[in-house]
């Protein structure tokens, strides 16, 4: 593969894959979950700490193993075939292409508040509760679009994401900026005096709709139980920066530069997103961010700041933040299954790059999945149940650093991961505390995530029946 994607570039696809619809809806659940402000800012650090430590460990990872699939790549050349079959199968039914159908969504449903026509329109069908709106044909066309911007070549879909991120970044560097300075009351200090004491309010009237009357105090396992629930929306928003490790082929010195640009977009990103949480926690008072309409935090915050404007404000940009991260998404996506269908593992036909040198028959079946999901209506349902899958899969990988230090001691490494084994190892804590909180109390985000993962299995051994697979 061509090496067009220089530090940069990578640097601009981790923080524009990482970036997009959920860092301004995440925090209204959230604080339902916690009723803190200073147990929300803990959550984001402690989602801050874990991404970040990581990042730090796949980077010893795309160092030893520096071409395209990254993470399959990794976990194939680990723990064998089985296991990386099982995280693309996981990758190509819902993580990526579910991950990419939400997003789209995302910018449908905040192109409706600059065109109201699109809510307000009859649904083109509905069978009962099924129904396809001309949102979801909007988000369908989002995609479709991205994935023929990407089929031109990958200087297109280069040159789309550092514009687009290059422009949310500032966007919200400026909402940072001014969320301080032109706030007529701040909450800072009413969101923080509750100190250390934490509550909930997750209770519904008939219709459905959350009750501002019934926060209560919560403490001990069911303080820890609010933090895992929490922490799915900040690891939701959180996750993607691994997308660069799939386009390893394609980066001018990967055994330096995935490292970087890792570290450097999940550091950066982390902090925007600490900073925009306090800009929620000033411009708004507790029951204005647990029950901003639609949990849509940032529209709140934002007509706080800039008044009726502010709606504008926010639909646009985030119109802007998830138009450039589903071109991340797209991009990075298909090279994993263009590497799977290489090892046999995937559609025969996905192997072939066209006369632009990008895989574009992997990028349509990508496209194209991620377009039923929309038009399923089922892409909400399913991101739910893999936060935890996808952290599950980071721990292994993360623990895939450790095992091969004892196995195999002698391969040369171009990067150590930093302050090796603490790093992996604050990772693997977290992880497995986030994972073992949800599976004691939030079981509706764990197993169905897990078995859908486990579905690949009679798949995998469908696709290997008349072969010998070496593990």
């Amino acid at each position: 593969m061509q090496k067009k994607l220089k530090l940069w570039d990578a640097i601009m696809l981790v923080m524009g894959s990482m970036i997009g619809s959920g860092i301004f809806i995440v925090s209204a659940d959230m604080m339902r979950n916690l009723g803190s402000g200073y147990w929300m800012i803990i959550v984001w650090v402690i989602t801050g700490i874990m991404t970040v430590a990581a990042a730090i460990s796949y980077g010893e990872l795309s160092a030893l193993f520096p071409k395209a699939g990254g993470q399959y790549t990794y976990l194939t050349e680990i723990f064998g075939k089985k296991m990386g079959f099982l995280y693309g199968w996981g990758l190509f039914t819902v993580i990526q292409t579910g991950t990419i159908a939400a997003v789209a969504m995302a910018f449908g449903k905040f192109t409706a508040y600059l065109v109201p026509a699109l809510n307000d329109a009859a649904p083109i069908f509905q069978s009962g509760e099924f129904k396809i709106t001309w949102i979801q044909i909007l988000a369908i066309a989002i995609i479709l679009l991205l994935t023929y911007i990407n089929t031109r070549g990958v200087e297109s879909g280069k040159l789309l994401q550092n514009i687009f991120t290059g422009s949310k970044v500032l966007a919200l560097l400026g909402l940072i900026a001014v969320g301080f300075i032109l706030v007529d009351v701040s909450h800072l200090s009413e969101n923080f005096s509750l100190g250390s004491d934490s509550f909930n309010n997750l209770k519904k009237d008939i219709d459905g709709n959350f009750l501002k009357e019934g926060w209560e105090p919560i403490g001990g396992m069911t303080l820890l139980g609010g933090i895992a629930a929490a922490m799915v929306g900040s690891v939701f928003s959180s996750v993607a920066w691994e997308s660069v490790t799939f386009v390893s082929g394609e980066i001018e010195n990967p055994k330096k530069n995935v490292v970087k640009s890792m570290i450097y977009g999940t550091t950066a990103v982390m902090i925007l997103y600490i900073a925009v949480n306090y800009i929620y926690l000033n411009a708004l008072d507790r029951d204005s961010i647990a029950f901003a309409a639609n949990d849509r935090v940032a529209v709140a915050a934002s007509q706080n700041i800039f008044g009726s404007a502010g709606t504008i404000i926010i639909a646009i940009l985030v119109m802007v933040s998830t138009f450039g991260c589903n071109n991340g998404l797209i991009l990075a996506g298909a090279r994993v299954f263009q590497t799977m269908a290489k090892d046999g593992l995937f559609f025969k036909s996905a192997v072939d790059n066209n006369k632009n040198d990008v895989p574009a028959n992997a990028l349509w079946m990508q496209g194209i999945w991620a377009s039923v999901l929309c038009l399923s209506g089922q892409y909400g349902n399913l991101l739910d149940m893999i936060s935890f899958v996808i952290v599950l899969f980071y721990m292994i990988t993360v623990f895939g650093v450790i095992y091969l230090r004892f196995k195999k001691p002698d391969l040369e490494r171009p990067y150590k991961t930093w302050l090796y084994p603490i790093t992996p190892i604050i990772y693997l804590l977290i992880g497995a505390g986030f994972c073992i909180l949800l599976l004691i109390y939030k079981q509706q985000y764990t197993w169905p995530g897990f078995l859908m993962v486990l579905l690949g299995l009679p798949v995998y051994y469908f696709i290997n029946r008349n072969k010998k697979v070496n593990e």
